[in-house]
């Protein structure tokens, strides 16, 4: 009850929906992933019981998937304006991996990692390979190459940004520019000279 003996207002089912989430996406990361995470480990992050999870959740496995593809929708939403990529893509995803380094983590390092979420996390590396490759092909010697600067760009963007939060998140504007620069040398490695 409140100070004003009215009952707290219960969460839409949307809203629970997305404190779970974020509780989770926190509490996978902090325990290294799927496996070493428990769902008493995410209801506790929660402040829900086990109960209430289920009820938004089948499984363990449904609600892992639902925070990697909130992680997927949040990046692309941070990355892309209207599908396409543009200046501000490289500082959206820094900015996303700095407000949600747990999302970040578990897209691109843990579920990585994780055999039965691999394809899962193969697919959002694709797609942003699939975003990057028509840039590469108006500016490479062969599609092979346009495809080689995609993947490794792409590879290169997401361990670039791995390795700074690591590093604890030097100055996210010098980390934007440095960044950029390592990607445009492989822009200019496939370019047709």
């Amino acid at each position: 009850m409140t100070d004003q003996g009215t009952r707290p207002r219960r969460m839409r089912r949307e809203e629970r929906r997305e404190q779970i989430l974020a509780a989770a996406t926190r509490a996978f990361a902090k325990a290294g992933g799927f496996a070493p995470t428990s769902l008493d480990d995410v209801a506790a992050e929660s402040g829900v019981t086990r109960m209430i999870l289920y009820r938004h959740f089948d499984s363990k496995t449904a609600l892992y998937q639902a925070v990697l593809e909130r992680a997927a929708v949040r990046m692309h939403a941070a990355t892309t304006d209207d599908g396409e990529l543009g200046d501000h893509s490289v500082p959206g995803m820094l900015k996303w991996a700095s407000e949600d380094p747990d999302g970040f983590r578990l897209l691109f390092h843990y579920a990585a990692r994780e055999p039965d979420f691999r394809d899962e996390v193969d697919g959002v590396r694709e797609a942003m390979v699939a975003t990057l490759l028509p840039h590469m092909e108006k500016a490479a010697a062969s599609k092979s190459w346009a495809s080689w600067g995609a993947n490794l760009a792409t590879t290169m963007l997401i361990e670039a940004i791995m390795a700074w939060l690591e590093a604890g998140r030097p100055d996210g504007d010098e980390a934007v520019t440095r960044i950029l620069r390592a990607l445009d040398g492989v822009y200019n490695a496939v370019t047709v000279h």
